[in-house]
């Protein structure tokens, strides 16, 4: 599988256009907007919303949940970026939704199985939870930066039709 990985490079590598790319983006990046989603293979923000090198700042954890770690990435985008729109993008068929829904357990999943439980309470509908849950962790980044003058939404991914809606 490492030798994929490494194929997989070499055909990125390989694009006319690349090398100009890189070397401008090594002196700095201006992305105008950062998102915040789960670390679902299926959900792509670079390839969904069909971005370049350099123009989206991704945040990627289980359920797209904002803990400490998510919060110091989005202060760097916010403050020393200045990126003007802030994400948090859910998606339909969330591992992370359905363990929290049916109260799985893990060693390490505990914290965000229980931050999602706080934000979707009993709701038991996958999709709503989602929905729900990606509402609540943007108003949580409203409540963490409350002087950010751009704009913070949330939106959901269906992974059936590649749909993004704004919630």
């Amino acid at each position: 599988m490492i030798n994929k990985l490494i194929d997989k490079n070499n055909k990125y590598l390989s694009q006319s256009d690349l090398k100009d790319k890189l070397v401008k983006l090594a002196k700095g990046q201006t992305p105008y907007a950062l998102i915040i989603t789960c670390s679902d293979s299926r959900v792509v923000p670079e390839a969904i919303f069909q971005s370049d090198l350099g123009e989206i700042f991704v945040i990627r954890t289980a359920g797209n949940v904002i803990n400490e770690g998510e919060l110091a990435s989005v202060e760097y985008g916010i403050e020393h970026l200045h990126i003007p729109l802030v994400v948090v993008l859910g998606h339909t068929h969330c591992g992370a939704i359905h363990a929290s829904i049916h109260k799985e357990n893990g060693k390490y999943l505990r914290p965000i199985i229980s931050r999602i439980q706080n934000n979707i309470l009993d709701i038991t509908d996958e999709v709503e939870a989602s929905k729900t849950n990606s509402i609540k962790e943007a108003y949580c980044l409203k409540e963490k930066f409350p002087n950010y003058k751009g704009t913070i939404a949330s939106m959901l991914y269906d992974i059936e039709t590649g749909k993004v809606s704004i919630l």
